[in-house]
C-alpha cells in the first residue's frame, strides 16, 4: 500500500464513523414507527415517507427553498461586488479585507445572531433610537420578520460566496476588461460576456457552498423570524425535540439529504462536469 493511501485511511476511518454511520441510522430509523411515548418501535412501515409528501410538509419545503434560492442570489450579488473590489485594491489592503470577511467566523454563529436580535429587539439600540426620534413603528414587526430572517442568513453566508469569488477574481485577467471596453462594450455586457464566463467555477462552487446549508438552516429563522414561518429546518428539529417522532423526523431529514445530493449531482454532471479539472 502506498504512502498516500495510508495516510488517507484516517480521513476514511472518521468520514465513516462519523458521517456514514450516523446517516445509515438515519436512514433505518425512517422506516421505523413512533412508539406510544415518543420512543421508536421496529414494526417496518412507509407511513412516515408517506406523510413527508403530504402538501403541508410539501409547502414547507417550498418555502425553505424560495428563502435559500433568495439567500443564494443575494450572496451571488454581493459577492461578485465585494470580491471585485478586493481584488482592485491596493495590494497592502486586500489582507486586511480579507481578514474583516473571515473574522465573524471567530465569533459563534448564535452569539452573532443574537447580537443581531438584541440590537433590532425591543428596548435595543434600533428601537430606542427610534423613539428618541418619535418615529412610530411596531416592535414585534421590526424584530420578527422574514426580512430580518434574510438578512441573517446572507450575513452569514456571504464569506463562504466572497472567498471562492476572490480567489478567482486573482487570477482574472483584466485586460480582458480594458480590450472589452475598448471594443465598445458597455458595463452589463463586460459583466455577462467577459467577467461571468471566466468566474463559472468559483461563482457554481459559491453557490453550493451557500445553498446547501440554507436550506436545512434553523438556529437564524427560530431566533430572528420569531417562529412565524415554519422553515425545513425547523420542522425537522420539532419532530425530533418537541414532537419526539423520530421516524417522521428521519424520513424528512432523507427527504432533504437526497435533494441537496440531487443539487450536487447535477451540478458535476450538468454543470461541472466540463469544467472539473
Amino acid at each position: 500500500m502506498k504512502s498516500r493511501q495510508i495516510l488517507a485511511v484516517p480521513a476514511f476511518l472518521w468520514f465513516g464513523l462519523f458521517v456514514l454511520v450516523p446517516l445509515l441510522i438515519v436512514v433505518v430509523i425512517s422506516f421505523s414507527t413512533r412508539g406510544t411515548y415518543g420512543g421508536i418501535e421496529w414494526n417496518w412501515t412507509l407511513e412516515n415517507y408517506h406523510n413527508a409528501f403530504s402538501w403541508t410538509y410539501l409547502g414547507i419545503l417550498f418555502s425553505s427553498l424560495i428563502l435559500a434560492v433568495f439567500t443564494t442570489a443575494s450572496c451571488a450579488v454581493l459577492g461578485i461586488l465585494m470580491s471585485w473590489a478586493m481584488s482592485t485594491a491596493p495590494s497592502k489592503n486586500r489582507h486586511f479585507y480579507v481578514s474583516a470577511v473571515v473574522l465573524p467566523f471567530l465569533t459563534n454563529l448564535v452569539i452573532r445572531i443574537y447580537a443581531l436580535r438584541v440590537f433590532v429587539g425591543y428596548r435595543g439600540p434600533l428601537q430606542a433610537t427610534l423613539n428618541f426620534l418619535h418615529i412610530p413603528f411596531d416592535p414585534f414587526v421590526l424584530s420578527q420578520n422574514k426580512f430580518l430572517v434574510l438578512y441573517g442568513m446572507v450575513t452569514t453566508y456571504l464569506p463562504f460566496m466572497v472567498l471562492p469569488l476572490y480567489g478567482a477574481f486573482e487570477k482574472f485577467d483584466f485586460s480582458l476588461v480594458e480590450a472589452a471596453q475598448d471594443l465598445g462594450a458597455g458595463p452589463w455586457k463586460i459583466l455577462f460576456s467577459v467577467i461571468l464566463p471566466n468566474l463559472k467555477k468559483a461563482l457554481l462552487s459559491g453557490v453550493l457552498l451557500v445553498f446547501i446549508p440554507s436550506l436545512g438552516e434553523y438556529v437564524i429563522p427560530d431566533l430572528l423570524g420569531g417562529a412565524k414561518n415554519m422553515l425545513y429546518g425547523n420542522l425537522i428539529t420539532e419532530q425530533f425535540l418537541k414532537a419526539r417522532h423520530w421516524p417522521l423526523g428521519s424520513a424528512l431529514s432523507v427527504l432533504m439529504l437526497c435533494l441537496l445530493l440531487g443539487v450536487t449531482f447535477l451540478y458535476y454532471r450538468g454543470l461541472g462536469a466540463k469544467n472539473v479539472e
